[in-house]
């Protein structure tokens, strides 16, 4: 390893994603520029570009049984005990607030949309895979006449949650337990590195969503690309996504799944189906102040996360040893800081609605 460690994050990610539903003008005018550059090309910054910075500013139920409380630990990291061995990353503090991180880099990226299923309303959602909960406490405060159900294997939520929030500990790729047309809005973000079955989890959800209810996907796809030929053969941290997929699926994990989410809604038997593809900066390189921070979160989550991402995928899947995995990490985190490469993360959204009528039979 060389020198000291880098800086952590400079800014803490918000507890509480920042909403703002009186945007001034100015405000709506910069997410109307963000969601067309995410769509299309990210303008990227010249180093004289006014407050461009500098890489050295940052490196960066009720009752729940014992059983389910207690918590396994391997190289100093804290994992989830309900089904272990399920979730192939830690659930500690550090990875909590990365996954914070990466709420607010989502939000900002989306111009403060928590989802983009055209929702009237609805009144039983459904957030699978919800982590700290911050996106189903997010949706509760949004609809305060509806009940918000987060489900995660790990009890890591705030006790503190609006009254219409609830958690509980569950496997999403067991049977569900609830009665059919229950939910109005299934939600599931980030779950791509852990999902080993959706077929089966999508059909699950298909039984317990009311008619003319909505289901959306939010996945990262975890392939560096890059617009401008600045992104080189060698860029390390392309290897490290494409390791982290190789580990992956020796336990039976599709990391790019995520390409195949509409064509899985419509076999599942959804309708009405829509796809949005977002470009989410990797580091500080776009000239767009929002877009320059979202990239600063996408940076700052994998960099701040590198051990987080690499232990169980590395050394369960791989097989590596714990000092190969920290030389391989000196050149992912020499290029994680080079914002001479312009290369970014896609973001894929898939939004269905269940028919409001079974589809007839022959």
């Amino acid at each position: 390893m060389t020198g000291e460690p880098p800086k952590a994050s400079p800014t803490r990610s918000p507890t509480r994603s920042p909403k703002s539903p009186e945007q001034t003008a100015e405000q709506q005018e910069q997410a109307q520029i963000v969601a067309h550059q995410a769509e299309t090309t990210i303008e990227a910054a010249s180093f004289e570009d006014d407050g461009y910075g500098t890489d050295n500013e940052s490196r960066g139920s009720t009752s729940i049984s014992s059983s389910v409380r207690d918590y396994a630990f391997e190289h100093g990291r804290r994992y989830h005990n309900f089904r272990a061995g399920r979730y192939q990353f830690p659930n500690d503090d550090a990875e909590q607030e990365r996954e914070d991180m990466k709420h607010a880099m989502i939000v900002n990226l989306c111009g403060g949309k928590l989802h983009y299923a055209p929702l009237d309303e609805p009144q039983n959602c459904l957030d699978i895979g919800t982590g700290t909960g911050i996106w189903a406490i997010d949706l509760g405060d949004e609809y305060p006449s509806a009940e918000v159900l987060g489900i995660d294997l790990s009890p890591i939520q705030p006790s503190w949650v609006p009254p219409n929030v609830k958690f509980m500990v569950d496997d999403a790729e067991s049977p569900w337990l609830h009665p059919p047309n229950t939910f109005d809005f299934v939600h599931c973000r980030h779950m791509a590195s852990s999902i080993k079955n959706w077929p089966k989890l999508l059909g699950e959800a298909y039984k317990k969503m009311q008619p003319g209810g909505w289901i959306e996907l939010q996945e990262l796809n975890f392939e560096t690309q890059c617009d401008d030929n600045t992104m080189k053969d060698t860029y390390a941290v392309a290897r490290l996504l494409s390791f982290v997929k190789e580990g992956l699926a020796v336990f039976g994990v599709d990391l790019l799944s995520m390409r195949k989410n509409a064509q899985l809604l419509r076999d599942a038997g959804f309708i009405n189906i829509e796809e949005k593809i977002f470009k989410v900066p990797l580091g500080i390189w776009p000239k767009n102040k929002t877009m320059k921070t979202v990239g600063l979160y996408l940076r700052s989550s994998i960099y701040d996360g590198l051990q987080a991402i690499t232990l169980g995928p590395f050394t369960r899947g791989l097989k590596w040893t714990l000092e190969e995995i920290e030389i391989f990490l000196i050149d992912v985190r020499r290029d994680l800081m080079d914002s001479s490469t312009h290369s970014y993360i896609p973001f894929h959204v898939v939004y269905g609605q269940k028919p409001q009528e079974p589809p007839a039979t022959a």
